[in-house]
């Protein structure tokens, strides 16, 4: 009765490609918990990082009429303090990437299957015509020209990244404040111009 319910709404696809992305999420944040953040290894090297991070913003707030002997002193532990802060951040990159493998196998298995499920099906509507770029994505596999028809691809690409993201952050999962590369586009370093 409630399988024939749910079927028959008007939004059934959205919500069920949109429940599958929670419950994806959920499993690939249990998996790389299993894997990475219940270590010890893991939790030594993200306090490494917080106290490297908070360090090196201490020393970089400094009196501006301080002599230039002990700018020069103070330079070199700075550059220290951002080794030894790059160098964890690497650790800690590599220690995550076994665990990026397994989830990475998860997400493709539920995309083929989102696939086969909902191949060449509209599951949502966009309430805009959307630029051409975001057109070839939104529109990716489905017939017709009404280009307001959103595919399964897009909504659960846009379903995975803000779910994965915000549960991380709900999780404490997020990667630590001064961790080099912690975001999409890191920043780059200064002195390497």
């Amino acid at each position: 009765m409630s399988s024939t319910l749910f079927s028959s709404m008007k939004y059934s696809d959205s919500l069920t490609v949109v429940g599958i992305s929670i419950c994806t999420a959920i499993v690939c944040e249990a998996i790389s918990w299993l894997l990475i953040y219940r270590t010890s290894s893991y939790k030594s090297l993200k306090s490494t990082i917080d106290k490297a991070s908070k360090k090196l913003e201490t020393m970089k707030t400094t009196d501006p009429s301080t002599a230039t002997l002990v700018k020069k002193s103070k330079t070199k532990k700075i550059d220290r303090v951002e080794s030894s802060l790059k160098e964890s951040s690497r650790d800690l990159s590599m220690f995550k990437f076994k665990s990026g493998g397994v989830v990475a196998l998860v997400l493709f298995v539920v995309f083929g299957l989102l696939n086969s499920l909902f191949e060449g099906k509209p599951v949502a509507k966009i309430p805009f015509v959307p630029i051409k770029l975001v057109q070839k994505m939104s529109h990716r596999g489905l017939s017709g020209d009404d280009m307001t028809d959103c595919s399964m691809a897009f909504l659960y690409f846009l379903c995975s990244i803000s779910i994965r993201t915000n549960l991380q952050k709900f999780l404490g999962f997020s990667p630590p404040r001064g961790a080099a590369g912690a975001g999409l586009f890191p920043m780059p370093d200064p002195k390497s111009n």
